[in-house]
């Protein structure tokens, strides 16, 4: 599959990239948290001082930290065997559910992921009758070939509701950071933390110029329309691990009412609000996670929580001191297949394709 206009083949290195965390994309810490619910807990696992900032986001910081763990917590990562091709269902209704983990950027693995589980055919066509395929969000920055990956799901989407199937997508934050980048540019935004703009935030977390000049408005359009939550068989589909959601609306329809309210009013400030606070991640892992998943699934409903946004082996404990620099260990993190955690309450399905690990295409129900 080629990589888009005017692109040679994309060329991976099995290198980890260098991310750091702002405070912002922290989960609160309850030991750490005034009256008020404002975060004065710990970025890169240890506690920071009050007077460093807490909220906000100066965009000197890339978006995913390097941690440490002291141990394995109560996780689970699931091996995925390919199925076989999914067939359309005897009579009428809805086939088999899927679901897709970050995509930054990287179409070719993409094109391989979905070919695996027999979503697409040889020439890349719908080929999975009246299957389900929810995309959980990210598609752009990082890798070679974001637009070409939202091509593809648009053109997907197509092809499914004609063979009497679906494709839809969820927001990632990524898509509001190339829409803010898109929109605003450079205008100054109130990040609480100092002077932001989108596009110095775009740049720092992967931000791809070739993205950026097939950008057309067709893109920009389909991006706002996403849903930033969705219901499906008892799963609850987010990007983020986060319960950010909850400041939206008590209900799925509020939340995905709410933001796509806010991208219309076209508000560099709001925007970045939203942005910021569906960069926060975390909030299911370690103490305390379960309860956090409870919170989202009492409120919207669901079984379990299906998630993308962090990296699985962030997730495991399995990066805890990388660099782009760091030639000693560039194998990479292996992931097999989704991560089950918060006491089986929660799925994690960015395999960290970005770092050399593994683009996720999954049917659910994910028995363990």
């Amino acid at each position: 599959m080629t990589q888009g206009a005017g692109q040679g083949p994309a060329v991976r290195t099995a290198t980890l990239r260098d991310f750091r965390v702002p405070p912002y994309a922290q989960a609160p810490d309850p030991a750490h948290t005034d009256a008020y619910g404002t975060d004065y807990g710990s970025t890169y696992g240890g506690p920071y001082a009050v007077d460093e900032e807490p909220e906000g986001y100066t965009p000197t910081q890339r978006d995913l930290p390097v941690i440490s763990r002291g141990g394995p917590g109560d996780t689970l990562q699931v091996s995925v065997r390919p199925g076989p091709e999914p067939r359309p269902a005897a009579g009428e209704g809805l086939g088999p559910l899927f679901v897709v983990g970050d995509v930054h950027g990287y179409l070719d693995e993409l094109y391989a992921a979905l070919a695996e589980q027999g979503l697409i055919d040889a020439e890349g066509r719908w080929a999975a009758g009246n299957a389900r395929l929810w995309f959980l969000g990210d598609f752009t920055d990082r890798g070679p070939d974001g637009i070409g990956v939202i091509d593809l799901v648009m053109r997907l989407s197509a092809e499914a509701a004609a063979a009497g199937g679906y494709c839809k997508a969820l927001m990632g934050n990524h898509e509001l950071l190339l829409i803010g980048a898109k929109r605003f540019g450079d205008t100054p935004v109130n990040s609480g933390a100092g002077t932001a703009t989108f596009q110095a935030a775009w740049l720092l977390n992967g931000g791809q110029k070739a993205d950026m000049d097939r950008l057309q408005d067709v893109h920009l359009q389909w991006m706002s329309r996403l849903d930033a939550i969705a219901l499906e068989d008892a799963h609850l589909l987010t990007h983020s691990d986060t319960t950010a959601y909850l400041d939206y609306g008590s209900t799925i329809e509020d939340v995905n009412d709410t933001v796509h309210a806010i991208l219309t009013r076209n508000d560099a400030d709001e925007c970045w609000d939203v942005f910021r606070k569906l960069t926060k991640r975390f909030a299911f892992r370690d103490e305390g996670g379960a309860q956090a998943v409870r919170e989202l699934l009492d409120a919207y409903g669901g079984e379990r929580i299906v998630h993308g946004h962090s990296p699985i082996p962030y997730l495991l404990g399995e990066v805890g001191n990388e660099s782009a620099d760091d030639d000693e260990d560039n194998s990479g993190p292996v992931v097999e297949g989704p991560h089950v955690y918060a006491d089986g309450l929660a799925i994690a399905m960015d395999g960290g394709v970005t770092m050399a690990g593994k683009l996720l295409v999954v049917q659910l129900p994910l028995h363990n």
